[in-house]
């Protein structure tokens, strides 16, 4: 698998995961959106089909790991090589930000809509400075837990990580081990659903360092009118979080499967 192949694969397929993922929940959140208040089933199912729709697209330039923690994950297996392991992070961050920033101009007008109704507006700036916490279209583009507590967020991303990177490691590999499967594609986006039901209720089961920060950095960077904070105190844990979990699936693999 060549720089390149890793690059474009990786960049594409986190783009894609992300619109489609940052989408559904722009999709439930914003008003004058067809799917408003559609509710958590929308948002785990969103995610998940999002999920399929990357890894089909991309497992076949760069293997889909489109997670660093995956790709951590494979690396302690000894499917991929440590010397790969920034391109991927660094291609997937990229493709992170070009799908947030994709989710913006596909729903630019809700934006607007959303955070200029008057519901919206004066709480947005009266709790702006006063208040942790993501602004009023936050979720759209990164997590965040409903009780804040480092020790239970942390160990829900983990957990929820440990999970999903455990199944692709048993489970969803190609015969190579190089990357997903075309059914592992399929199972690892079932995989997702499942966390995001029985896990995501905490934190929004971020599971994924560069889905939470390459919108996160998005969010920060545009110009959306009442907008509010975009909560970087909490941005660590959907990163070091999900790292951690990967980390410890990928040594349980080795300790328990290899």
């Amino acid at each position: 698998m060549s720089s390149s192949d890793i690059f474009i694969g990786e960049t594409i397929g986190t783009a894609v995961l992300v619109l489609l993922g940052a989408g559904v929940c722009a999709a439930v959140t914003l008003k004058r959106s067809k799917a408003k208040d559609a509710g958590w089933l929308a948002v785990t199912f969103g995610w998940g089909f999002a999920v399929l729709t990357a890894a089909y697209i991309s497992t076949g330039v760069s293997g889909a790991h489109l997670n660093p923690a995956v790709t951590i994950g494979l690396a302690i297996k000894g499917d991929t090589p440590w010397g790969d392991v920034p391109l991927y992070l660094g291609s997937q961050l990229l493709g992170a930000m070009i799908g947030a920033t994709l989710v913006w101009v596909a729903y630019y007008g809700h934006f607007q809509a959303h955070l200029r109704d008057p519901e919206i507006a004066a709480p947005a700036k009266s709790t702006a400075k006063s208040e942790p916490g993501p602004g009023p279209v936050g979720g759209v583009f990164f997590t965040a837990p409903e009780i804040r507590n480092v020790v239970q967020n942390l160990a829900t991303e983990i957990i929820g990580t440990m999970v999903l990177v455990l199944a692709i490691l048993t489970q969803g590999l190609s015969a190579d081990g190089k990357g997903l499967s075309i059914i592992g594609a399929l199972i690892t986006s079932l995989v997702v659903v499942s966390i995001g039901l029985s896990l995501g209720g905490p934190t929004g089961y971020a599971i994924n360092p560069v889905r939470d920060l390459g919108p996160r950095i998005v969010h920060s960077l545009l110009r959306l009118p009442h907008k509010g904070s975009s909560d970087w105190s909490y941005a660590w844990i959907p990163v070091a979080g999900p790292l951690i979990g990967g980390a410890l699936a990928g040594g349980l693999y080795n300790l328990a499967f290899a």
